[in-house]
């Protein structure tokens, strides 16, 4: 497939699955006529109809709710929530009712439905327009949680998440959504619930997912000026973590800088610290660093590029790695 941007990868991919099973239905404010605020699904209703293309209230609560009855009927709902910080409206329905009803039936009754999110800063918006609220879904305990990084993984995993007979909360980097990449259609897809070795080095490993992939490739290839091999890994799934590469990585390295644009506190950071000190502690020469976002409710848009992680603060983190 010639180059494609990451929101036609995704509009790509909820067409492959929607020819592929009429149970697929997609579902979300100005999904339909206006094709979303991002025109992910744009052409979607015209080409599938209204039954399978829906247009809701401004009802996020209502959005879930009605998902989740969908599912116990059989179909496979996909859910767009329009912007991050408009998701805590349909929270509860979320982590009380979509995360709990396959264990609360013993496995009887399967929810396989898709929550799309655009998340993440970078695009001058005003508050509840750029949150990276993946911690509170990746806690619950019942949901699947994942970030895309690029088109390929959009165009794949959005397939795989409908495939999916468990709920998955599915976050795409709304500022890469016009970046574009190759897909190659013929290739095996990568497994869903699996990270993956985007860059290969020996110097020093870098772990991140979503937006930051981006900015933690071009740190790898400033950082080669100073004659280090950084290792960049795309988690991809945040819950359930897959650690297994990032440990490989580092007990080859010594050293591991984790990067996102969430908050430290009780984050995925964290949790990939813990992890890999609790399970690679010996074959650290340096303490996991960490560059996030603040701890402070996301700024105005003016103040916005010192609040997200760049370049030099992913790189101001490898010198002190590496001066340890």
């Amino acid at each position: 497939m010639a180059q494609t941007t990451l929101a036609k990868a995704l509009n790509n991919g909820l067409r492959a699955a929607m020819e592929r099973d009429p149970k697929v239905i997609v579902m979300g404010e100005d999904v339909g006529k206006l094709g979303g605020v991002y025109r992910v699904t744009d052409g979607l209703q015209k080409d599938f109809g209204e039954q399978r293309v829906l247009d809701t209230p401004l009802a996020e609560s209502g959005i879930i709710g009605t998902a989740v009855g969908l599912a116990i009927r059989g179909f496979r709902p996909v859910c767009e929530i329009q912007f991050d910080g408009f998701v805590f409206p349909g929270f509860d329905q979320i982590v009380s009712q979509l995360a709990k009803l396959h264990y609360r039936s013993q496995g009887k009754v399967k929810v396989p439905v898709v929550v799309r999110i655009p998340f993440g800063g970078g695009i001058g918006a005003v508050e509840h327009h750029s949150e990276s609220p993946e911690s509170y879904f990746a806690h619950a305990a019942g949901l699947k949680v994942v970030a895309c990084s690029n088109p390929a993984d959009a165009y794949w995993m959005i397939q795989q998440a409908i495939a999916s007979d468990d709920p998955v909360i599915f976050f795409e980097p709304k500022r890469r959504y016009w970046e574009k990449g190759e897909i190659d259609l013929d290739a095996e897809p990568h497994p869903l619930f699996a990270s993956r070795v985007v860059r290969p080095g020996s110097t020093l490993t870098v772990a991140t997912y979503g937006p930051m992939l981006k900015t933690c490739l071009a740190a790898a290839s400033a950082a080669e000026s100073d004659g280090h091999e950084l290792e960049v890994i795309d988690l991809r799934t945040l819950s359930p973590l897959d650690l297994d590469p990032v440990l490989e990585s580092v007990r080859r390295t010594g050293h591991l800088v984790v990067v996102a644009e969430a908050p430290s506190e009780s984050s995925i950071t964290s949790e990939v610290v813990a992890r890999v000190q609790q399970a690679a502690f010996y074959s650290l020469e340096a303490p996991v660093l960490r560059v996030t976002g603040f701890d402070t409710p996301y700024p105005p848009s003016k103040c916005e590029e010192d609040y997200l992680p760049d370049l030099d603060r992913v790189l101001d983190a490898v010198d002190r790695s590496l001066a340890w």
